[in-house]
């Protein structure tokens, strides 16, 4: 019989069970289990992530940063979009006028 050996992240819970971040692919049965815990390097993308984050966070308020409202934000969107929508107009009438040159005749061009 072989033994097939596997490793998954997973988490203790405050009741001390296991939670495992993926399904295990192995058969249905008794499993030897060993259970260390995880350097930095070993934890997951999203924990590495949420950690840096609160530096972040903890160091902009530090640094007495204040976010963008909401209201600031949507003015900068409205404000982005219309600036897109002048360029799409002028692209247009752009296109318009080349293709207006391109219907007259050659004669008509002189």
């Amino acid at each position: 019989m072989s033994r097939e050996m596997i490793e998954v992240l997973g988490t203790v819970r405050p009741d001390g069970s296991l939670a495992l971040d993926e399904k295990v692919g192995l058969p249905a049965g008794r499993v030897h289990v060993t259970v260390r815990t995880c350097h930095e390097s070993e934890k997951p993308d999203l924990v590495r992530l949420g950690v840096l984050m609160e530096r972040v966070w903890a160091n902009q308020k530090a640094r007495g940063h204040v976010p963008r409202s909401r209201e600031e934000i949507d003015a900068e969107m409205n404000k982005l979009r219309e600036e897109a929508d002048e360029e799409m107009h002028a692209v247009e009438r752009l296109h318009e006028g080349c293709q207006s040159a391109g219907e007259q005749s050659p004669e008509q061009a002189e």
